[in-house]
């Protein structure tokens, strides 16, 4: 799976992309708040006309009115890292941001997994109000453990999240943190955290509020299967998603044989390497539950399983 379309809806509102200029600029004055303000610039632009971008739709705006931000390339994103400074240094100028995703590109902009990122614990510093962080690509992704009161959806988007960023991220404190999604990827690109990494999470005792959990497109998606069958967080989930990954019969079985599931809203296994007769017995045995067992994958003759998105 490729990411070949770039998103149209951000944090409930519409997508809309702001173009330096007399008619942007006048366009983005008639827009008014209902919007998720997307900026960016051409491959090879550097930072100043990242910031003069950003200058420019909040001076056409006002700041104030920008409650969604979502940042696609900012010249050479395979080599940079994000614009995370230009965008702490306007914190002051953006008081009612409450959405913010960094990284949205499509493969022909940028591969996933080539995108470069970096440290997101001053930034969730600098805005002690955001709700909404979703980041994609995790090359040189990290996180410092932090305390933030009001985020309750982060989702990071990756063919290779890092065992560093897994860590800052357990060892953080996020009360309010209703929505976790995490695209884990493989060894390949990057992905070097183990279920280990993981048991903080799976407790839940930093995250009080956590009612969907999702660990997509992950190469250990059997050892992740079987480590929340006795997980304590999962007891109070809504949603669980264990999607785009390389589970197979072993991690369903655990899965089934573990603690009840009865309780949840939804169960997303799709995209799987499972057998047809241990696929139909989660539709048997949660009828109560909207379970997601579609796109069945077949592994190669080497027994390879493979996971949705790796570069």
């Amino acid at each position: 799976m490729t990411i070949g379309g770039n998103i149209t809806s951000f944090a409930g509102l519409p997508v809309r992309r702001f173009e330096p200029g007399p008619a942007g600029r006048r366009d983005a004055r008639r827009a008014g708040q209902d919007v998720a303000w997307r900026i960016g610039v051409d491959y090879g632009d550097g930072e100043e006309r990242f910031a003069a971008t950003l200058d420019a739709l909040l001076d056409a705006v006002g700041g104030a009115t920008v409650r969604a931000l979502v940042i696609g390339s900012w010249g050479e994103p395979q080599s940079d890292g994000p614009p995370l400074r230009l965008l702490i240094a306007a914190r002051d100028r953006l008081p009612n941001l409450r959405a913010l995703f960094v990284g949205e590109m499509t493969y022909e902009e940028c591969e996933i997994s080539w995108i470069n990122q970096g440290e997101y614990a001053p930034l969730l510093g600098a805005f002690p109000a955001l709700e909404v962080l979703h980041i994609r690509g995790a090359d040189g992704l990290r996180l410092a453990p932090v305390r933030h009161r009001r985020l309750r959806e982060l989702s990071v988007q990756s063919g290779g999240l890092p065992a560093a960023f897994v860590r800052g991220l357990r060892d953080s404190s996020l009360p309010a943190l209703e929505d976790l999604e995490l695209w884990l990827g493989v060894r390949e690109y990057g992905a070097d955290a183990t279920v280990e990494d993981f048991t903080p999470i799976l407790s839940g005792a930093e995250l009080p509020a956590l009612r969907r959990l999702a660990l997509r497109n992950a190469e250990i998606a059997d050892q992740l299967a079987e480590a929340l069958a006795v997980a304590p967080v999962v007891a109070r989930l809504r949603s669980l998603d264990l999607s785009m990954g390389a589970l197979s019969d072993a991690g369903a079985e655990a899965l089934l044989l573990g603690q009840p599931l009865t309780h949840l809203r939804s169960l997303d296994l799709s995209h799987h390497f499972m057998s047809e007769d241990v696929a139909a017995r989660f539709q048997q045995e949660l009828p109560g539950v909207a379970v997601d067992v579609s796109d069945e994958q077949e592994a190669e003759e080497d027994g390879f399983r493979y996971v949705s998105v790796t570069e």
